[in-house]
């Protein structure tokens, strides 16, 4: 038999068995470095958090709601000299746009202020002859930061016809009109806001086609798009339109009624908005001349039927339009208007921005005349609460919010941008809006 190696002294390895054991170490060190790492990883996983210094959007994330009687509104004016501001909207690039009533849309930015020209001009399209015809609403498209495409709602020339348009910001002339609606008779309630939803899809309200008391009975008919909300893919282009029909619109296969609307039986919504949290509207739809309402319709009540004309509000307002079997929406908030300070809803949107966590997830609303503050916010029952918080400068005509979520105010004839905060308070007795 050969000759066996000289074995090492007991508890010692030989120098070639030294060596060989390097060679793997050498070897299968990222492998042992990886297996260590996992088990630090996961050690930190299993460990409590370790607290860090709070920041506004770990705020967002951990901080509880105020109460609404807790909150109030604190307004900021940034900038002055705009002609009858109508429409808000913010810009991925920080940039606030500002439709003006005749038809120019002008750029606000925090750090540089109201630009003295506008950035886009479109009066020669537009109709201003009445106090509620003109440019209406105006919203960036979601890949805006590419294409530079805008959404705008206006009354057209000749007769003002409610038009629904895109057009690139630096090309007026290249306007595209996607959809239209005759609106000839009367001068007002024309609706007119635009927004994109989570899904993609293009909102715009319409107002029942004008005058007093529905002459049209516009709310109720699903022929028309007088007093409906609609929304459509604008992506795409179907059947000869340069926009299609989402399938899952809630009148598709109604015979009778036009496909785009998404809600119905509105008055004159002249502003919604849509909560990115969770793709639903928020509707301040102006009443005859008792109540003013609000509406929360989420993606699952597609279809819902507001109430008008059959009813404004909750009450009845002509009997004659209420149908047996239907099913009607009530408002989460309404208030009088009937001998009081108020005379018209301006909704608003949800609160989202990161300056005020406790104020996160609050509907934030105001009237025209009575500029008061109404703060609403689902609760966990179900139901909502809300309060009055405060007051905003005169004259509210739109809010609108940038690109961090932060709120912002425009005001009608005085021409101003303010910006909009939230402080807390210790609350006010009465301070409720009634709910009915």
């Amino acid at each position: 038999m050969a000759s066996e190696e000289a074995l090492p002294a007991e508890g010692q390895p030989s120098a070639h068995l030294i060596e060989e054991l390097n060679m793997q170490r050498r070897r299968y060190r990222p492998a042992t470095m990886l297996a260590g790492l996992l088990i630090l990883t996961l050690s930190a996983l299993l460990m409590p958090p370790t607290p860090v210094a709070s920041t506004a959007s770990a705020g967002t994330s951990h901080t509880r709601a105020a109460p609404l009687a807790e909150l109030t509104v604190v307004s900021e004016r940034v900038a002055f000299g705009l002609q009858r501001p109508i429409a808000l909207t913010g810009l991925p690039d920080g940039r606030m746009l500002i439709a003006e009533k005749n038809g120019t849309v002008r750029a606000y930015h925090p750090d540089t202020g109201l630009a003295a020209e506008p950035v886009l001009d479109l009066t020669a399209r537009i109709d201003t002859s009445n106090n509620e015809r003109g440019l209406l609403g105006i919203t960036p498209a979601p890949n805006f930061a590419r294409t530079g495409i805008l959404y705008v709602a206006y009354t057209s020339l000749p007769a003002g016809a409610l038009t629904l348009a895109r057009v690139p910001i630096n090309a007026p002339d290249r306007v595209q009109v996607l959809l239209t609606q005759e609106h000839a008779e009367y001068g007002n309630h024309n609706g007119g806001q635009v927004a994109f939803g989570r899904d993609g899809y293009l909102y715009w309200s319409l107002g029942d086609g004008g005058s007093a008391n529905d002459p049209f009975k516009s709310g109720q008919n699903l022929g028309t798009l007088l007093g409906k909300i609609l929304r459509i893919d604008v992506n795409r282009a179907c059947g000869g339109k340069p926009y299609c029909v989402p399938f899952d619109n809630p009148f598709v296969r109604t015979p009778g009624a036009r496909p785009e609307i998404w809600v119905y039986g509105l008055r004159n919504p002249w502003k919604f908005s849509i909560d990115p949290a969770d793709n639903s509207l928020w509707i301040g739809d102006v009443g005859q001349g008792l109540i003013e309402e609000i509406n929360h319709i989420r993606p699952s009540q597609r279809g819902a039927n507001l109430g008008w004309s059959c009813r404004e509000g909750t009450p009845v307002f002509d009997e004659t339009q209420c149908r047996p079997g239907v099913r009607l929406t009530d408002p989460v908030v309404e208030y009088d208007h009937y001998m009081t300070e108020n005379c018209s809803i301006i909704g608003g949107l949800v609160y989202r921005g990161s300056v005020t966590p406790e104020a996160r997830g609050t509907y934030i609303a105001s009237d025209y005349c009575s500029t008061r503050a109404f703060a609403v916010r689902p609760n966990s029952k179900g139901g909502y609460e809300s309060a009055e918080i405060g007051t905003f400068p005169t004259q509210p005509t739109a809010f609108g919010a940038d690109v961090n979520g932060e709120l912002y105010v425009l005001s009608d004839l005085p021409g101003w941008l303010s910006k909009v905060r939230f402080e807390r308070v210790t609350p006010a007795a009465g301070s409720g809006v009634t709910i009915r």
